[in-house]
């Protein structure tokens, strides 16, 4: 027989091995609850959408669009894509489903795989699993200051005390057109102090050349610390709203750095953005961001709509507990049936019916052990009773406990109290 041809994962994925699974349930699970307690009630929308979906809403000029989607055509000759990020299908299904018909804001969260094709480096991948949590149908900057506060509140409960909130104003449709003049024609007299990517930004999309500043070439930061600054050209609108959000912030105690050169990566943001960032250096220091989206929705065919929300990323979120400390206790299992010699095998797995039908974890060895090696395989699986079943009675097993010899007619009447 031929020897088959290794296959391993695609570049850029991972596997959620069964040791790596109780942080990741812990974190998955918080997230839940910590949603449902500020009221975000759960969505699931389609792993594709429509290409233009995208297209319209992150923004030609964006890096997402330009270098980072996976879009194909389908067998119809659709363009369709995997979905870079949640948000813009969050507002499609909003839309879809007339939710702007109903009492607003609609509150929605999601934890669902996203997918862009960029560098692995560590804690980012192809295929990486999101946190979005959404509020849609307000313009009160206190649900900004509540968007934020939930993964706050996240990141307290997990455990996690280093990080930090950066925040800043990017303006509206009002404001931002006269500021980005000024800014084009800073950036015009200065291209010369610019590396080629932000020179390409400059030119397809001048508000992103801020875009993650941490990533950039140290003269380069310098360089653009002396542009104009969006705070200084903000609306009084604006200067309201923004104001509004930190005194909620502020009354909540949850301190922010002010960054005037934070902006997002996607044309749909308005008004309010931030950031949370952990210990890690450069562009592997963001956990979570977010912002308000106004045109939103009304650019995926709704009703002017206001909007705001983050996405975080679920792997990022885990690199920050490892480096807390935190972990998750294995769940173990209640039972493990060690055989010996003479031992009924079928009413042992008779008994592992039983006991699974009352919600117990149950098992045994299937791989031939000896007696030796299937008390270990029982210490290795955090078995909290070993059953040792010779061919009339038992041996049950428990930590701190005396042995106790019972008939196999009492066995899961014993494991089952």
């Amino acid at each position: 027989m031929t020897r088959g041809v290794k296959i391993e994962r695609p570049r850029g994925t991972h596997d959620v091995l069964p040791p790596e699974q109780p942080l990741w349930r812990k974190v998955v699970g918080e997230a839940e609850a910590i949603c449902r307690v500020y009221g975000y009630g759960q969505i699931q929308t389609p792993v594709f959408e429509h290409t233009e979906l995208f297209v319209r809403t992150s923004g030609t000029g964006s890096d997402v669009v330009q270098k980072e989607m996976y879009t194909f055509d389908d067998r119809s000759g659709r363009s369709l894509t995997l979905r870079p990020e949640a948000t813009a299908p969050i507002a499609r299904a909003y839309v879809e489903h007339g939710l702007h018909r109903e009492p607003q804001p609609i509150k929605l969260m999601t934890i669902a795989p996203m997918y862009r094709y960029s560098t692995p480096q560590r804690g980012r991948y192809r295929e990486h699993w999101h946190l979005s949590v959404e509020a849609i149908g307000s313009d009160d900057p206190a649900i900004d200051a509540e968007v934020i506060e939930v993964y706050h509140a996240l990141l307290g409960r997990l455990g996690v005390a280093e990080f930090g909130l950066e925040l800043n104003s990017i303006g509206c449709r009002e404001c931002r057109p006269a500021y980005v003049a000024r800014l084009e024609e800073w950036l015009e007299d200065n291209t010369e102090r610019l590396d080629e990517a932000t020179r390409e930004k400059a030119a397809t999309s001048p508000l992103r050349v801020f875009d993650n500043m941490a990533a950039k070439p140290e003269a380069v930061r310098k360089a653009l610390e002396g542009a104009p600054k969006i705070g200084d050209s903000l609306c009084e609108a604006c200067r309201e709203h923004f104001a509004a959000v930190r005194a909620q912030l502020d009354a909540n105690s949850i301190a922010y750095e002010l960054v005037p050169t934070l902006v997002r990566g996607l044309d749909y943001y308005t008004r309010t953005t931030w950031e949370f960032t952990g210990p890690d250096e450069g562009a592997q220091s963001t956990l979570s961001g977010g912002g308000r989206y106004d045109g939103l929705v009304e650019e995926v065919g709704g009703p002017p709509t206001p909007g705001v929300g983050f996405g975080a990323g679920i792997e990022r979120l885990l690199l920050a507990l490892e480096g807390a400390g935190v972990d998750a206790e294995q769940a173990g299992i209640d039972a493990f049936f060690v055989l010996d010699a003479g031992a009924p095998r079928v009413a042992v797995s008779t008994w592992l019916a039983a006991l699974r039908a009352n919600g117990l974890a149950a098992d045994t060895d299937y791989a031939g052990r000896s007696l030796k090696g299937q008390l270990t395989q029982a210490t290795r699986l955090g078995a909290r009773t070993t059953v040792v079943v010779g061919p009339k009675t038992a041996v049950l097993r428990r930590a701190d406990q005396p042995d106790e010899t019972v008939e196999h007619a009492e066995i899961v009447g014993r494991l089952s109290r």
